[in-house]
């Protein structure tokens, strides 16, 4: 089964870059029509799931690891 476009919309944001403070946010709510924290719930329950492993397997890698860093701080 594949993912859906709601979770492909997800992960495309999260490779993209913002300028500066707030834009990812905006980009969150005016693209996504999401509210930050849903949008991170939804990210996190993604970043464990293997069909978006397979789909962009650097991206998701990559946020794996920044949270089990943040984790690891804790």
């Amino acid at each position: 089964m594949e993912l859906g476009t709601r979770e492909k919309e997800i992960l495309a944001l999260e490779r993209r870059a913002f300028p500066g403070p707030g834009a990812k946010e905006r980009a969150i709510r005016e693209e996504l029509d999401l509210s930050p924290v849903r949008y991170y719930q939804l990210l996190n329950a993604l970043l464990d799931d293997e069909r978006a492993l397979a789909h962009d397997p650097v991206t998701v890698n990559r946020l794996r690891r920044i949270r089990e860093t943040r984790r690891a701080e804790r």
